[in-house]
């Protein structure tokens, strides 16, 4: 049995659900194959859209805990119903995945649950059940967007109960007494925050010489001393050797990489968050002749062609940022291409943000970068503290900082480190994206008392004097 379809999609996640409904909006037959029993991928179901509820639940219950009686609410101490927590948490999922399913019927999409393999350059098989006679799907265009996995390491026994990845970090059926955490990036530094906020004593040992690398060194070093105030113990420069249950916990085995030495630690649960790799496991991608580079990623062209013409691959599979807007906004051109539209995603203009708190958002380039390139720059800074909105929130830990030309004023890069720094950053990116120069931004009026006033203040301080420090 066989279907044909303009454009087959394998894998519902950011970037083959919107490539779907782009694909559909523009007139094109469209089918996508999903293997897990709910759309969205891992972001929704067990990465971006679970983290954020738990982000949420545990920075409140910190806030009513630690602050309530500085802005005069009084009361009992609150407590955690974890269960009730995870509830919320599955709530926030199942709307986002029914909103979803919406979606698809709205735009006459077709899911085809199953594990998909190509077979050719123009066909899929499709087994819904282990055992059961392969269906065969062929498409004009086939898209490989099947999103990636967490990254194992050496010596780390990932057993589900004592050592874990971050899917079973957003379901503890309890707060651990302790949780120590392997990697210093976003997803470590994310629900190691939630953990602590909640309770749980937390060690997040990292290999490089700070948190976050790649990141704004500013950012780095602030966050880190913010973090360390709400009690997460920070390891860093340590490479991990071993990690596993022992006697009813779990210890890790860790070297500091300056000198040779050694120690162990012990914890309750430990949560590997070493990053991820692509998934592209019984693709069949060696049967058509697509070959993976070295770490795994899937060669594409400035089109999202892979190797064989019919064939093309979005999102973590491709590799460079592995975010899921990247993954969206990479659906989305490969839809307009296929329906013969021209356009381009401009990756150097990708934000990325850290979702703890304070947030952390980057858009651009980093004062390193733009060092190492040679190139002159400018750094106007502006700090919360000095931000009335942030006072009146309790919320003055960070900055805004902007990175501009020293002879154009042009903004090359843009880093806030403080309250809704996720939603801020996209005034920077759009600014970014006309050419604007730092002058021009500071000439912008923006409203009081707002945050985003801080931006102003930052711009102002490339060439001249911020007003408010």
């Amino acid at each position: 049995m066989s279907d044909q379809h303009d454009v087959l999609i394998i894998g519902a996640g950011p970037g083959g659900y919107v490539c779907a409904i782009r694909c559909a909006q523009l007139g094109l037959k469209v089918a996508v194959v999903e293997r897990r029993p709910a759309l969205g991928g891992t972001c929704l179901n067990v990465g971006c859209i679970p983290s954020k509820a738990l982000l949420h639940v545990s920075e409140r219950f910190h806030e009513a805990r630690e602050h309530f009686s500085t802005f005069g609410i009084v009361g009992c101490a609150p407590r955690v119903d974890v269960a009730q927590m995870m509830a919320f948490k599955a709530q926030v999922v199942e709307a986002n995945v029914q909103g979803l399913a919406a979606l698809f019927k709205k735009n006459g999409i077709t899911l085809v649950p199953g594990t998909a393999r190509i077979i050719a350059p123009d066909a899929v098989e499709v087994v819904d059940t282990p055992g059961e006679e392969p269906i065969i799907h062929n498409a004009g265009a086939i898209v490989i967007a099947t999103g990636s996995a967490p990254a194992l390491l050496p010596g780390a026994e990932v057993d589900g109960e004592y050592v874990v990845t971050s899917t079973e970090a957003l379901s503890f059926e309890a707060v651990p007494t302790s949780l120590a955490v392997i990697g210093g990036g976003v997803i470590g530094l994310e629900l190691g925050s939630v953990w602590r906020r909640l309770g749980a004593e937390v060690t997040v040992i990292e290999y490089d010489d700070m948190i976050l690398p790649g990141w704004d060194i500013d950012v780095r070093k602030t966050l880190q001393r913010e973090l360390k105030k709400i009690g997460i113990k920070f390891f860093p420069g340590h490479a991990v050797t071993h990690a596993g249950a022992d006697n009813g916990a779990a210890r890790v085995e860790m070297e500091r990489r300056k000198d040779g030495a050694t120690q162990t630690l012990r914890a309750e649960r430990v949560l590997l968050a070493t990053g991820r790799v692509p998934f592209t496991d019984g693709l069949g991608l060696e049967d058509v002749g697509i070959v993976p580079d070295e770490r795994g990623f899937i060669p594409v062209n400035e089109a999202f062609e892979t190797s064989v013409r019919s064939i093309y691959a979005i999102g973590d599979v491709i590799g460079q940022s592995m975010l899921a807007h990247k993954a969206e906004e990479e659906g989305y051109a490969l839809a307009e291409l296929l329906a013969g539209q021209e356009v381009a995603v401009n990756y150097a203009l990708i934000p990325s943000v850290l979702y703890t708190a304070p947030e952390a958002a980057s858009v651009g380039f980093t004062e390193d970068e733009l060092k190492e390139a040679g190139v002159a720059c400018v750094k106007g800074v502006f700090h919360f503290r000095g931000n009335g909105r942030a006072r009146a929130m309790h919320a003055t830990a960070g900055f805004v900082k902007i990175l501009a030309a020293k002879e154009t004023g042009r903004v090359l890069g843009a880093h806030v480190l403080g309250p809704m720094a996720g939603e801020m950053i996209h005034e920077l990116a759009a600014f970014m994206q006309t050419g604007g120069t730092a002058r021009q931004l500071a000439h912008m009026c923006h409203a009081h008392p707002t945050l985003s006033e801080a931006v102003r203040e930052a711009a102002l301080a490339c060439f001249d004097k911020p007003l408010h420090a």
